[in-house]
């Protein structure tokens, strides 16, 4: 196969909802000295012109028409602050709103991870890796698009638990997803399926350019007890022909993991015997 680099997708920066809810208080923050401040403005234009009609109200305190500018200047001070006070009432009700908004944002994305994220690798499950496949599935049956679908299954991952304790094999899993999180674009997926399974969904990309991402997985290794084991893995990869279901591709690619799972045991089993 001829090796060909991926080209990186352009990053799209995007705001997580603890940072959004950061924002959002800040931006409330803001607001309020901004209100602050328009409202002490209001009041001393205010101030200022009550001031230019105190002369006509001292020289004509005790007649009617200094009572009328009295009353005239004093029922705008009381507009203006029942204004301000309802404006002020407005306010409270919009910005307890937005953070209420917010709050359900934050934890709407926090049931969306416990219920599509792998708790330990911090990938995409299995959930989550089917309703992408097949909806990228369709997008490449309606443009035309290249797209690979890649298995992996960890090699002697049993006796890694057995000789060392699952916590080892924890350590294996995240050390294996983060790498394989790495490998991909922004643009593909890499998702953990299950036990020592895992799965990339390359998106506009053919099998050419797959030696480029299995490269970048190569010498991964853990530090269990002061020892370095290294992660080795098989791995089957299909690239999706035109009218071919999500299973369909799936069931082939977990096909050609199977047989290179089988080839690596006889050859582990020559070698031992050799």
């Amino acid at each position: 196969m001829h090796e060909q680099v991926l080209k990186e997708g352009p990053a799209r920066p995007t705001l997580g909802p603890t940072e959004y809810y950061a924002r959002v208080r800040k931006l409330q923050g803001r607001e309020w000295w901004s209100w602050g401040t328009s409202l002490f403005v209001m009041l001393l234009l205010t101030a200022g012109i009550a001031s230019l009609s105190l002369p006509a109200i001292f020289e004509h305190r005790n007649t009617p028409i200094g009572m009328g500018v009295i009353q005239a200047v004093s029922g705008l001070l009381f507009l203006i602050l029942l204004f301000g006070c309802y404006l002020t009432y407005e306010k409270v009700l919009i910005n307890r709103l937005r953070l209420e908004l917010a709050e359900g944002q934050f934890h709407s994305h926090a049931w969306r991870n416990l219920a599509l994220v792998d708790p330990l690798t911090g990938l995409y499950n299995r959930r989550f890796a089917e309703r992408r496949l097949r909806a990228e599935v369709a997008r490449s049956e309606r443009r035309g698009y290249a797209l690979t679908l890649v298995l992996f299954d960890l090699n002697s991952f049993k006796q890694i638990n057995d000789r060392f304790g699952h916590a080892a094999g924890d350590l294996v899993l995240r050390e294996f997803g983060s790498r394989l999180g790495k490998a991909v674009r922004e643009a593909d997926l890499a998702t953990r399926l299950g036990g020592d399974e895992f799965m990339l969904l390359l998106t506009e990309c053919d099998t050419s350019q797959l030696p480029s991402v299995l490269q970048r997985l190569e010498s991964i290794e853990v530090n269990l007890d002061g020892q370095k084991i290294p992660i080795h893995f098989s791995v089957g990869w299909k690239q999706y022909e035109l009218g071919q279901l999500p299973e369909e591709l799936m069931e082939e690619a977990d096909k050609a993991l199977y047989q290179d799972k089988e080839a690596s045991k006889v050859l582990a089993a020559h070698l031992v015997n050799s």
